[in-house]
């Protein structure tokens, strides 16, 4: 059985991992994906205002005041920092409980994150490495390995980490989805539809592996599941460019370029630097 990670610092979910497809944009010109974006990290993290909280890192801190050798409160703490933000914070709290407790793997684990935040990957990987040395069935360890070497291009020693979770048994949709970007990348969209499916089972209300799913149906013509993939992820979250955009390029394929511009339009309103929806306006907007 995988490991479950019981602390709040990793996101339940995190848009950012969900940039590795290719934009859907290509798929106009090519019936199968060439390639991938990797600018950002899959858990790259955010402030939440329950965690991140000022009121919540001060309760954090008189628990620590009450009990100072306690390297679960440091940790906690250091999560609440890591979302709100505050590295600097997190950093020094994730060394004092690693300085209590040299075996807590769980923050290794949640100063890697820090580590990958702050564009230090050397450590993190010391770090996730050291948390699977002291547990090698920590699946969260995998995952953040696996996209620790996803952003450094080496595709297949990613692979293998999130199969390594997955063999684990890992409940983390995170596992699925990245490994069904990396079939995606390589033209395997059956495969890549199967674990987007498995991430969606697995975190229902996430709306990127909806964009994912979409993305493969497109490479495979099949635009009508691929439209209701887009239409759901927009349910789920409205303020996601990607799905605005991707719902746009059904709408072109179906010749209807005034809503598609509509789309585009709403997609460059939440993101104003998104070259996909920027180039499916030009393209749409005289209709």
């Amino acid at each position: 059985m995988a490991a479950t990670n019981t602390d709040p610092f990793r996101p339940t979910r995190d848009r950012s991992s969900y940039r590795f497809a290719l934009p859907i944009f290509a798929l106009l010109a090519a019936t199968a994906l060439s390639g991938c974006q990797t600018n950002t990290s899959d858990d790259v993290m955010r402030v939440e205002r329950a965690q991140g909280s000022t009121e919540n890192i001060a309760s954090l801190s008189s628990v620590i005041a009450a009990n100072p050798r306690d390297p679960e409160a440091y940790n906690t703490r250091g999560s609440a920092y890591g979302r709100a933000g505050d590295f600097r914070r997190a950093l020094a709290d994730f060394n004092e409980a690693l300085t209590i407790n040299p075996q807590y793997y769980q923050a290794y684990a949640n100063r890697a994150l820090v580590y990958r935040n702050m564009d230090r990957p050397n450590e993190a990987l010391a770090d996730y490495n050291k948390a699977l040395q002291i547990n090698p069935r920590y699946d969260v360890a995998y995952i953040g390995r696996g996209n620790l070497y996803r952003q450094a291009g080496q595709i297949d020693a990613a692979f293998g980490d999130f199969n390594k979770a997955i063999q684990l048994d890992t409940t983390d949709g995170r596992a699925y989805h990245n490994r069904g970007l990396i079939y995606q990348k390589r033209g395997q969209h059956q495969q890549a539809i199967e674990d987007f499916s498995t991430a969606i089972s697995l975190s229902p209300q996430s709306p990127e592996p909806h964009n994912g799913r979409g993305i493969s149906y497109v490479a495979l013509g099949d635009d009508e599941n691929a439209f209701a993939d887009f239409n759901h992820a927009i349910d789920l979250d409205n303020k996601v460019a990607e799905s605005w955009a991707n719902q746009g390029l059904i709408y072109e394929r179906k010749g209807e370029k005034a809503r598609a511009a509509k789309s585009y339009s709403h997609a460059l309103q939440l993101d104003p630097k998104y070259t996909p929806a920027r180039d499916g306006l030009s393209r749409t907007r005289s209709g």
